[in-house]
């Protein structure tokens, strides 16, 4: 089986960053894991990206613009990182930017023009990994759950299933694993509610290391009544953007006691998401920046029944993960593989995601 050296990227929601990794894969397993790391945006692009998705669709004039702008930096991240590890790979996958997605209306944002970046880089590039998957009646995400599959089948075992890996980025969601049955879908707010209001108040870009939420009181009248929203009863398959859930319900609370409510409210999401589960999973691998605030993680050991424990316990990198699984996506769309599924995203058929483009268009 032919195996490919592929790099992918993906910016998330909270636009901490450009993360990149290397793996060499044939679409079903990995047979290495290269380096990993993340690349800081421009401040002004970073300002820009979080200014377009809090508008939640509007303002869409200023898009080109910043289209252009979030191709550059990625441009000169995977230029930087191919020259820092003595790369060459066979493909990189560009994920972009995610502005807006709205799967109800069959539309899904990233900013970023995958020919330019073929172009500048002289590198083939794969892009658009969602639209496919959208066009044919999908949600467009969650995109991962095929990688994580992969991870649990090699890194993890069978001895361990069911499963859930539970990504906590600026959006929560989780892949349920049970053998050959996969199940996937967003579950709710991650770190953006908890960013947003640390940052609103000066008081920095997110709670570092849980600080403000340990030292707060939960305001459990206020939180009972946010848990109570529909989405959080509904089955999946389903996702949402990044806006799609509002802090107002913490105005009017002090810094620490707001943090520590809107920290208590994305782990009582997920702990209403495991009623929707088949079975209650033996273990739960927590990946994405939401596994570095051990209050959160503490929450969540003490509302899930099974064990919660960071992905990097398996030898998963976890603040890698979604880029791999991106370069592992863009692998399975050379060797013909679908990289979503029904039961995944509730697109109508297995589906092969993203297109190839070629330097020189």
């Amino acid at each position: 089986m032919t195996s490919w050296s592929v790099v992918g990227t993906i910016s998330g929601t909270s636009a901490d960053g450009i993360d990149l990794a290397e793996i060499e894969t044939d679409g079903r397993t990995v047979a290495r894991f290269g380096p990993a790391e993340t690349a800081s945006y421009h401040p002004e692009t970073k300002r820009r990206v979080l200014e377009a998705a809090a508008a939640k669709g509007s303002r869409r004039e200023v898009w080109p613009d910043l289209d252009r702008a979030v191709t550059r930096d990625h441009a000169a991240a995977i230029r930087a990182y191919l020259e820092k590890h003595g790369l060459s790979p066979d493909t990189v996958v560009f994920h972009g930017q995610t502005v807006w997605h709205d799967p109800e209306a069959g539309e899904t944002i990233q900013l970023g023009d995958p020919q330019a970046l073929a172009d500048d880089l002289g590198l083939l590039v794969i892009g658009d990994v969602r639209l496919a998957d959208m066009s044919a009646g999908g949600q467009g995400a969650p995109l991962v759950p095929v990688y994580h599959q992969a991870l649990a089948r090699s890194l993890v075992g069978e001895d361990k299933e069911p499963l859930c890996f539970l990504n906590i980025g600026g959006v929560s969601n989780l892949t349920y694993i049970d053998g050959e049955r996969l199940l996937a879908f967003d579950i709710g707010p991650g770190n953006a509610l908890l960013d947003d209001w640390v940052r609103r108040h000066g008081a920095g870009d997110y709670d570092a290391g849980g600080r403000l939420s340990a030292i707060g009181r939960v305001d459990e009248q206020r939180l009972n009544e946010a848990l109570s929203h529909p989405f959080l009863a509904e089955p999946g398959p389903k996702s949402l953007d990044r806006y799609s859930f509002s802090a107002s319900f913490a105005e009017g609370l002090s810094l620490e006691d707001g943090a520590a409510t809107l920290l208590a409210f994305t782990a009582g999401a997920i702990a209403k998401a495991e009623q929707l589960l088949p079975q209650k999973p033996g273990l739960w691998l927590v990946c994405g920046g939401g596994r570095h605030n051990p209050v959160l993680m503490r929450f969540l050991a003490d509302r899930l029944s099974g064990e919660v424990v960071s992905a990097d316990v398996f030898k998963i990198d976890g603040d890698a993960l979604e880029a791999q699984a991106m370069a592992f996506l863009g692998a399975r769309l050379k060797a013909g593989l679908p990289t979503t599924f029904p039961k995944t995203t509730g697109v109508s058929r297995p589906v092969i995601g993203g297109k190839l483009y070629k330097p020189g268009g």
